[in-house]
């Protein structure tokens, strides 16, 4: 299935006030997209929509919260109605929340669900709807190369990330019967204001403007899968081919985790809280 093109319509990318998604918006606007940006904050918004009008062309600011279903839907139908529909859809908008195990709390789980997880069906489905019966579309769903297997204080990203990707996998074997390009993104660590405040070591940690240039190379190339940095994604993947008696200790090791001592839970601080023990 071929990749969308300016001529398809507009390009929609959510969560493209900051990181990756303003880099992407900014990307394709130079490749002669029209670009319609959504995310909470419309200063944020319009503050790109100057930026790139005076390198680029028009950005179209479309504000709103993800976890909104009235207003996802509404935004696809002005875009529809007013700008020629939507071509290419990015589906970026997300938030990243580390939580350790001795501090679990029900919130952390439920903000990171609503946003990572609802935030993308309520854009996904008003899509499919009018993409469907024009026979064409792209959409590209970020997750994460945490989706692939647990990381550390990713308990509530991760679990998200990982139901992305099913979801994505799912839906590929109808979506192209529809007509549309459906795309995973699977993200390594990228240098953005979400991941600086990791607790832990970050491999291959890579540029957002490098980032950028690889999601919107993979949305130009086609195919399932946009991965990077490739180096670090593979890696990931072959780590989760291994049994978890192996997998746990290579990560603790990557990571430099198993270093860190746990703030409320004294008895486990070194790994071994169960040495001595008997098995019953």
């Amino acid at each position: 299935m071929k990749p969308a093109t300016p001529f398809d319509g507009v390009a929609w990318v959510t969560g493209a006030s900051s990181g990756i998604g303003r880099k992407t918006a900014e990307r394709l606007i130079s490749l002669g997209w029209r670009v319609a940006v959504t995310a909470r904050s419309q200063e944020a918004l319009e503050a790109l929509a100057s930026d790139a009008q005076n390198a680029y062309g028009k950005i179209i600011v479309m504000p709103g919260d993800v976890t909104d279903e009235a207003r996802m839907a509404a935004i696809v139908a002005e875009l529809e109605r007013d700008h020629g529909g939507v071509g290419l859809a990015v589906l970026n908008a997300g938030i990243y929340m580390p939580i350790e195990g001795d501090q679990l709390d029900v919130e952390t789980f439920r903000k990171t669900f609503d946003v990572n997880l609802g935030g993308v069906v309520n854009c996904l489905v008003p899509l499919s709807h009018v993409m469907a019966s024009r026979g064409r579309g792209q959409i590209a769903i970020v997750s994460s190369v945490a989706g692939y297997g647990g990381l550390p204080t990713s308990a509530a990203y991760g679990a998200t990330k990982a139901g992305l990707t099913n979801m994505a996998e799912s839906l590929k074997f109808d979506f192209d019967k529809m007509g549309i390009l459906l795309q995973v993104v699977h993200p390594g660590f990228v240098d953005t204001p979400a991941t600086r405040s990791n607790p832990f070591s970050m491999p291959m940690l890579m540029d957002v403007d490098k980032a950028a240039d690889a999601l919107v190379s993979g949305l130009r190339r086609g195919g399932f899968e946009i991965t990077f940095p490739k180096a670090f994604t593979r890696i990931m993947k072959v780590l989760n081919l291994l049994p978890y008696a192996l997998y746990f200790p290579v990560l603790s090791r990557m990571t430099k985790w198993k270093e860190r001592p746990l703030a409320n839970a004294p008895g486990a601080r070194d790994g071994k809280a169960d040495k001595g023990h008997k098995r019953w």
